[in-house]
């Protein structure tokens, strides 16, 4: 019977069928970070039992670190708490961390596929929804809840009710300007943040091929913004010589690609539902609301139809319908998060702004996503870039993409950010996001002001 790629990795990792019910699915490996942990090493504290399978388990610290000082204390009470209890559990339970100062440390989902830890072929989890980042390479991840995370240390298994499958193609050829970031809120703003509910998403076609691993790691991770339970893209040539040589991977490494060459879709494989799109019609996207769906092409105008969602989400932003995003002025620009932090994204950006100066009006962000990235930056004079263009590269975190550090956008203030969620107050209480890729970010921060970067590249 012919199968997907996402109906292959799952079968083989079922441990037992529920009649009428959810699925015992075994964990390859299980990230973990301060925001989603305590509770649940908590649980299996009052009930004394120690985590399963500690190796299997890899934690690190990012979403409430500081990115400037990092090698002084947190100032955050709740923040220092949080990475205070992670470090207790990781000792308790003999789970390696990758904490402030380690040379490892970051984003959960930067450092995962940085290190070769992701893997084609195995199940993924972590405390956090954009898990779904690793599929990339040909895995099932997805994001749990704290509950589960116990469940998981407890047992390295998980029960969940199987998806239906969904394949997004996109086939044809970019035009200038248009990235990854851009397809993505393309497709969500065509499908809408519920339109993948129930799904897990293997994106195909020529133009998802063509992609570097960076940027199949920016679609991925944005496929829980529509609702879907995760993203899948079949490995590939691409995926295999990203993945050589890295700390983690199999010493077999020649075996291990053989292998991983099955992970893909039949040809007479048939899913619940599938989409089709011309990559010649999409266009540098950015967002106008309070959710990704509501996106546009920068060409285009906020859309004018009559409903209250719209309305509020226009108020919350201060935009009117029909109103062109263009020469819009902005205050702050964020170059980070799981979806953009990566050494493309931050190439793509310092290409930008060599020999540029920032706006005087706006702040500008730029927070690498792991301890690698920020090195390699400094060896690539990417610092010094930034310093002569009036920006500074700070130190890993997730920062800004939200609210739980101290890298903050004031209430009222425009941020255009390369993060994955513009919900209100996501940013900080008050704070409007425009989500974009870093190309638009870029001629964010020179320009002071909304740009369609095509004009200036």
């Amino acid at each position: 019977m012919a199968t997907t790629l996402f109906e292959k990795v799952w079968n083989a990792h079922v441990v037992q069928s529920i009649e009428n019910g959810p699925q015992v699915v075994y964990i390859d490996k299980h990230f973990i970070h301060e925001v989603t942990t305590p509770q649940a090493f908590a649980g299996l504290d009052k009930r004394g039992i120690k985590v399963l399978r500690p190796k299997q388990t890899i934690a690190t610290a990012d979403h409430n670190v500081p990115t400037k000082n990092q090698l002084l204390p947190i100032k955050e009470a709740l923040s220092k708490k949080q990475v205070d209890t992670l470090i207790e559990n990781c000792k308790n339970h003999n789970i390696e961390l990758y904490g402030l100062g380690h040379p490892f440390q970051g984003i959960v989902h930067v450092i995962g596929p940085e290190l070769g830890i992701t893997q084609p072929g195995l199940t993924i989890v972590c405390g956090d929804s954009h898990t779904s980042t690793h599929g990339a390479f040909g895995a099932i991840a997805f994001g749990i809840g704290t509950s589960e995370v116990e469940q998981v240390l407890a047992t390295q298994c998980i029960l969940q009710t199987k998806p239906k499958k969904m394949r997004i193609n996109v086939d044809g050829v970019l035009g200038k300007g248009v990235t990854a970031k851009d397809i993505i809120l393309y497709i969500i703003s065509k499908i809408s943040t519920s339109g993948g509910t129930g799904f897990f998403v293997e994106y195909a076609g020529s133009a998802i091929r063509s992609l570097s691993m960076e940027a199949r790691m920016t679609i991925c991770n944005m496929s829980i913004e529509m609702g879907a339970r995760g993203g899948i893209i079949a490995p590939d040539e691409i995926t295999f010589e990203y993945l050589r040589g890295r700390k983690f991977v199999p010493q077999n490494f020649e075996a291990a690609k053989e292998k991983w060459k099955l992970l893909k879709t039949d040809d007479d494989a048939v899913f619940d539902m599938e989409y089709n799109f011309d990559a010649a019609d999409i266009e540098p996207m950015i967002t106008y609301g309070t959710n990704p769906a509501m996106g546009l092409k920068i060409s285009e105008k906020i859309p004018t139809n009559d409903d209250a969602g719209l309305e509020k989400a226009l108020d919350y932003m201060g935009f009117k319908k029909g109103q062109s995003l263009i020469g819009k002025e902005i205050d702050y620009v964020f170059l980070g998060s799981c979806t953009n932090s990566r050494m493309e994204d931050f190439r793509q950006f310092c290409l930008f702004v060599k020999g540029k100066q920032k706006a005087a009006n706006v702040t500008v962000w730029i927070v690498p996503g792991s301890k690698q990235i920020e090195q390699q930056a400094i060896a690539e004079g990417l610092d010094i870039i930034l310093k002569e263009a009036g920006m500074e590269l700070r130190e890993p975190g997730c920062s800004a993409c939200l609210g739980m550090n101290e890298d903050k956008i004031p209430a009222g203030n425009y941020c255009v950010s390369t993060s994955n969620r513009n919900f209100e107050g996501r940013q900080g209480q008050g704070a409007r996001t425009l989500l974009a890729s870093p190309l638009m970010a870029a001629a964010a921060a020179i320009t002071g002001k909304i740009t369609d970067v095509r004009e200036l590249i």
